[in-house]
């Protein structure tokens, strides 16, 4: 009778040896991550300490929904295993960690590995006293080209705040404008819009995709040719309301339409690219490397738009960032309130070193952000301008931002709460 086969695992190389000689004595020391919310929106930033007094690296490992998940995989799961390694091994270290929890990739484990990653390049910045642009080959461009949204819970609102932004410098401005009921995206709603319904707050996808493109006419009445105009679908549409909504928008020529379609439906993306007049961004919700690199060649998209933490950091993003260039894809990292004031620095660094760079999304920090965080990159006459300061130029006020604590469970219960009036769950 044959024994049922057993496995061993094999014995493990101590976690805090590489299987090669570090030429100098500098180690991790500690790693632990950091959750603030001074904007209203909880921010998880990662510390690692080194063995050089006063020598630490800053990443953002934000994952605003589950928060708690990527603290407990940032100090139970990932930072045991690199306490000891030293700090210079990056690409290895980012691989190791990758391949670790055997299932990998998600934005759980992303997250937690981003921050890691990006406070590693925070770390040889500072160790050579230098900011993390020089260490990928230096800028490209002085500054990056952002964009803002304009909202309102009506027509004429939303194009007020636009005019407004303009006249600020910017020369690029998302519209999102109301409607009844929950309204469109990032933009207020009219409670009690559809009466009679099983959910009178839902949002009506067919009063969406009628008044959008009323929207942008009234835009270009008010705003003239030169400024330009984008919009954020925020992945609620099926392909053909996809393509429907693309066509009704073309004489107002979009720089670009936004996540039209959902993950779930990636693979239907190259049609609607194909049928759109105008540039398809897209790549938010997506939470792996290898994903990204899909979106790209198989021609989804003329704009990658992932958040760099979900996809693990800097360490992939600059990767996909050369893909974009090679396949001739602009990029246009997502950059909202749920990215760190440390995350927005590796945005703005892959922004000026990369030829393939189109535009920035920015979002505008309260001031009790920048105390928080202190460097926090600010934009001026439409432009962000890198630090010059070692690493990212921005640092954490620990007991500033222990002030703000998070709550718990916000952020999830308005992202599940997109309803059509029948009741029915769209995504949010």
């Amino acid at each position: 009778m044959t024994e049922p086969e057993t496995s061993t695992p094999p014995a493990p190389m101590p976690e805090t040896q590489a299987p090669w000689a570090a030429r100098d004595s500098l180690r991790i020391t500690s790693v632990r991550a950091v959750v603030t919310a001074p904007g209203g929106v909880p921010l998880v930033v990662v510390r690692v300490d080194t063995s050089e007094p006063g020598l630490y690296g800053l990443g953002c490992a934000t994952f605003t929904q589950r928060f708690h998940a990527v603290t407990a995989a940032v100090e139970q799961h990932l930072g045991p295993m690199v306490v000891g390694r030293h700090p210079a091994d990056i690409e290895d270290i980012f691989r190791l960690l990758h391949f670790s929890s055997y299932w990998r990739g998600g934005p759980v484990h992303n997250n937690a590995l981003s921050g890691i990653d990006q406070a590693l390049w925070d770390i040889a910045g500072k160790r050579l006293g230098v900011p993390v642009y020089e260490l990928l080959g230096g800028r490209v461009r002085g500054g990056a080209a952002v964009y803002t949204g304009a909202r309102g819970g009506s027509v004429e609102e939303s194009i007020e705040r636009a005019a407004a932004l303009a006249e600020q410098g910017y020369r690029h401005v998302r519209l999102q404008c109301g409607g009844p009921g929950l309204g469109t995206y990032g933009a207020e709603g009219t409670p009690g819009g559809h009466p009679g319904s099983p959910y009178p707050d839902g949002w009506d996808v067919g009063h969406y995709l009628r008044t959008t493109p009323r929207l942008f006419e009234r835009a270009r009445e008010v705003l003239g040719d030169e400024l330009g105009l984008l919009h954020d679908a925020h992945n609620r549409l099926t392909p053909k309301e996809a393509v429907g909504l693309a066509r009704s928008l073309e004489p107002y020529r979009l720089f670009f339409l936004e996540d039209p379609l959902a993950p779930e439906h990636f693979d239907r993306l190259p049609e609607v690219r194909a049928a759109a007049p105008m540039p398809i961004a897209s790549g938010e919700l997506v939470t792996s490397m290898t994903d990204a690199t899909r979106l790209v060649t198989s021609a989804g998209v003329d704009y990658l738009r992932v958040h760099v933490s979900a996809v693990g950091g800097l360490t992939p993003a600059r990767k996909l960032a050369t893909l974009c260039e090679l396949t001739g894809v602009r990029t246009a990292w997502h950059g909202p309130p749920d990215v760190s004031p440390v995350g927005a620095a590796v945005n703005l660094t892959l922004d000026v070193t990369s030829a393939a760079f189109g535009i920035q999304e920015q979002h505008v920090y309260p001031e009790r952000v920048h105390e928080v965080f202190p460097g926090t990159p600010r934009t001026v006459d439409g432009y962000l301008v890198p630090s010059d300061r070692p690493g990212w130029g921005v640092d954490l006020d620990e007991a500033q931002a222990a002030k703000y604590p998070p709550q718990t469970h916000l952020h999830e219960r308005w992202a599940a709460r997109v309803r059509r009036p029948d009741g029915g769950l769209e995504a949010p």
